[in-house]
Formats: structure tokens, C-alpha cells, sequence
């Protein structure tokens, strides 16, 4: 019979013990796997409302401004450049290396207009793109979707006196009003928002976009380089990362995944310190066996690959089971902490980790016991029976 044929029959021999050492791993390995798990499915599920959540990547035409004053009393300034830019750089945008990166692209045309006789700040912009990168827009009716049609922000349809289904006229179009957007508290409240070919034709701005707000998927691809992409596609404008927002993304993710390790770090150590002192108990208790096999050839050697095959059988056990259990606490945590259900995967990189980190912490932790186990003097050993 074989090391491994004898390790087993040790195992099944005192299944109290074998039991014990494999559910304290099975806990520690099930633990780790559920935070990676459930860690990776909110940092995914984080990223992706993150992304969604507005432009991060501004492209505006390139302006020069010289500030004026005389004596130290500012008396304003000068900016010289073009006031917009041809829609046709949107396209060129699209021709960057990392093109998929670029979740949204939404140009808009801004300018003042005149609508049933009074001033108002107009937005021209694709419907499509400006309702998705804008998700936190809540619209009171419906978003517009025709060149016939407008959605009012809340102060100006106020201002307007408009409701759902009014007619607005805005130079020789007369538009239907099919929502209103609800209350922000910012400047959007302000806005009449219609299609981009309207907005042109009212502004006699044929072809030009005054802006172009862009969401880049951060995980992707680095914000900087795909700035530095844009900027080359389109050398006419000025292209501008809105760091704040990018780094407070990344922040954020950075600190769920640290939790996640840290957690992960304190799990292991927990298991490694339960097994070893499992061990440590199982070769005391089997002194006088180590002997008999000593005394019939088994050398040093032996005796520890002995110790250390069941401990990496129990592990691998422990490891399978782990990472199903894992999977089934992350399972039923995910409803709890966050609406990523639908991401948590059965992963074969994650099994195999789980595998991985079983026999490593199980072998790691009995080579101590095992070489103890080792040095133990075969006389004093059979003395005991």
C-alpha cells in the first residue's frame, strides 16, 4: 500500500478528526469565496452605473483667453477662438484606437432662442444619447423622440406656462411639448430641450455642435490615454477630463476591492492557524503509530509526505466543497448588499483559486506538524504500548 492509500485509510479511520479539519477549511475557503464573489459582482455592478452616470470626458472648441488689468484692478477679459465646432468631429471621435471605451457620445448645440415670445435657454441634441448619458433626468410624461417634439425643463415651463401637450413655437417651428423634466435644482431646469437638427435650423447653425459630452467605461481603458486619443482625432478642439469625477470613481472601486482582500487576508489566516493546530493535536495523538511505522522502515521522509498527504487531501475536499458553498452564500448575500445577482458567474478562475488556495494554506500550515512529526525517536514512541 501507497502513502496515499495509507493517508486515506487514516482519514476514514478517525472521521471525527478528518471531519473537523475539513469544515474548518471548507468555512474559510466558502468565505473568501463569497466576498470575491459578491466583491467583484459590485464592483462590476458599481463601475457600470458609475459609467453611466453622466459625462466624464468633456471636448469643447479651443478658445484663448487673456485676462485684462491694469494696476491690479481686473477690468474682464477677451476670448478669442470659435464659439462651437462641426458636427462632423463627433464622427472622427468615434475613429480612436479604444473606440469602445466610449459608452456615450452626445453632442449639443446651446444657445439662446426665443419660444411663444420669451427667452430660453435651447439644448439641440440626439434624444438617444442625451437621455442616457443624463440618466438622472426624470421625466415627467415621456422623453422626446421626433423633430416635432420638446421636452421643458421644470423652472421653464413654468416661465412658459406649458404642460404636457402644448404647443411651443421656436422660430418657425411649432413643437409639442411630451415631458417635463422634474425638478434638479440646477441649470437644466432652465433648458427647452429638442432634436439636434431643429436646434441648428432655429440658431442658423448648420452643422455645428457647441460641445460634446462623452462617458468612457473607466475600467476599460485609462481616461488619460483616451483623452490623449480624442485630443489627436480632433486637434481643433479642447479636450477635458473631469478628474474629479474619475478619480472619486476609481476611489470608490479601489476601496471595495481593498475591503474585499483585507477581509479575504484575515479569513486565511484564521483557517492556516485552525489548521495547524489540528495538526498540531492530530501528531500528538498518533505518537505511538509514527513509531510502529518508523520501527518498521518508514524513514523521515516518509513520515512527513505521510502528514502532508492528508492534510492536502482533506484540503482539495475542502476546496470543492468550499467553492460551492462560496457560490451558494454569495448567492444569497448578493440580494442584501446590492442588485448584482445576474453577475455573480460560476468561474473557473475562481474555482481553481479556491483549489489553489486550499492546498496551499493546508500544505503550508501541517509542514510544522509534519516535521515534527518526523523527529520523533522511534523507541520512545513504541515504549508507549
Amino acid at each position: 500500500m501507497n502513502l496515499r492509500g495509507i493517508a486515506f485509510r487514516n482519514l476514514r479511520r478517525r472521521k471525527a478528526r478528518a471531519v473537523f479539519l475539513v469544515v474548518s477549511m471548507l468555512v474559510g475557503i466558502a468565505t473568501v469565496v463569497a466576498l470575491l464573489t459578491v466583491t467583484r459582482a459590485l464592483t462590476a455592478q458599481a463601475q457600470d452605473e458609475m459609467d453611466r452616470f453622466g459625462a466624464n470626458i468633456l471636448v469643447t472648441p479651443k478658445t484663448d483667453s487673456v485676462a485684462l488689468n491694469y494696476g491690479g484692478v481686473d477690468i474682464g477679459g477677451v476670448s478669442v477662438g470659435a464659439r462651437d465646432m462641426p458636427e462632423a468631429d463627433v464622427a472622427r471621435i468615434r475613429t480612436i484606437k479604444n473606440e469602445e471605451t466610449l459608452a456615450t457620445v452626445s453632442p449639443v448645440l446651446l444657445g439662446p432662442a426665443d419660444a411663444n415670445g420669451r427667452q430660453v435657454l435651447l439644448m439641440g441634441a440626439r434624444p438617444d444619447a442625451i437621455f442616457e448619458l443624463k440618466s438622472w433626468w426624470s421625466v415627467s410624461g415621456r422623453p422626446l423622440a421626433g423633430d416635432d417634439e420638446a421636452v421643458v425643463g421644470f423652472r421653464a415651463a413654468r416661465r412658459l406656462g406649458l404642460r404636457m401637450g402644448d404647443p411651443v413655437r421656436i422660430g418657425r417651428h411649432e413643437l409639442i411639448v411630451t415631458g417635463i423634466l422634474r425638478h434638479t435644482g440646477s441649470q437644466d431646469d432652465d433648458l427647452l430641450v429638442i432634436t439636434l437638427p431643429v436646434a441648428q435650423d432655429v440658431l442658423d447653425r448648420p452643422g455645428r455642435v457647441t460641445l460634446v459630452e462623452i462617458a468612457a467605461l473607466c475600467a476599460m481603458c485609462p481616461v488619460e490615454e483616451v483623452v490623449r486619443q480624442i485630443g489627436g482625432a480632433v486637434p481643433d478642439a479642447k479636450v477635458t477630463a473631469m478628474q474629479q469625477v474619475v478619480e472619486s470613481r476609481m476611489h470608490a472601486l479601489d476601496q471595495l476591492r481593498t475591503l474585499g482582500y483585507a477581509m479575504a487576508g484575515v479569513v486565511i489566516a484564521i483557517e492556516a492557524l485552525v489548521v495547524f493546530i489540528t495538526m498540531m493535536g492530530s501528531v500528538s495523538a498518533r505518537t505511538t503509530e509514527i513509531g510502529v511505522f518508523r520501527a518498521v522502515g518508514f524513514r523521515r521522509t516518509h513520515v512527513v509526505m505521510l502528514v502532508l498527504t492528508e492534510a492536502m487531501l482533506a484540503s482539495a475536499l475542502a476546496g470543492a466543497l468550499g467553492y460551492l458553498a462560496g457560490m451558494g452564500a454569495g448567492y444569497a448575500v448578493i440580494p442584501f448588499v446590492g442588485d448584482a445577482a445576474a453577475r455573480i458567474a460560476w468561474s473557473p478562475l475562481v474555482a481553481g483559486i479556491a483549489l489553489g488556495l486550499a492546498l496551499t494554506v493546508g500544505t503550508l500550515a501541517t509542514i510544522y506538524p509534519a516535521l515534527r512529526a518526523s523527529r520523533l525517536d522511534p523507541t520512545d514512541a513504541l515504549r508507549a504500548l
